[in-house]
C-alpha cells in the first residue's frame, strides 16, 4: 500500500505544472517516479512469492506465470518442443516397424 501510495504522488508531481517550469525538478521528479514504479513492481513481486512460502505449499508454474511472464513463455516453448518430438518419434517408430525398401529407408535418415 505504501509503495502504491509513492508512486501516486510521483505521478502527482509529474503533473505539477512547476515541472514545466523547472527542468532540473522535472528530471528530479521522473527519477523519482521512475524509482517508485520500479519499488513497487519489486514489492508485488516479492509479496506473490512471501505468499507461496507461507502457505508451505510448492508453487506451480501457473502461480509463477503471473509475476514472472518470461517463465510462462518458455513452459510454452518447451511444451511445444516435446509435443513435435514426440509427433516425429511416432513416425519414426512406425517406419521402422514396416519392411526396409527404399523409400522407407530414406524417409527414415530424413
Amino acid at each position: 500500500a505504501m509503495s502504491k501510495s509513492a508512486v501516486r504522488i510521483s505521478s502527482d508531481l509529474l503533473s505539477n505544472p512547476l515541472c514545466e517550469q523547472e527542468p532540473s525538478f522535472l528530471e528530479m521528479v521522473t527519477a523519482f517516479d521512475t524509482a517508485m514504479k520500479r519499488m513497487d513492481s519489486f514489492n508485488q513481486e516479492k509479496v506473490g512469492c512471501w505468499r507461496w512460502v507461507s502457505s508451505g505449499l510448492p508453487p506451480s508454474t501457473a502461480q509463477f506465470s503471473s509475476v514472472f511472464p518470461s517463465l510462462n513463455m518458455a513452459v510454452k516453448r518447451r511444451e511445444q518442443a516435446l509435443q513435435d518430438y514426440r509427433r516425429l518419434q511416432a513416425r519414426v517408430e512406425k517406419y521402422e516397424e514396416k519392411e526396409r525398401t527404399g523409400p522407407v529407408l530414406a524417409k527414415l535418415h530424413q
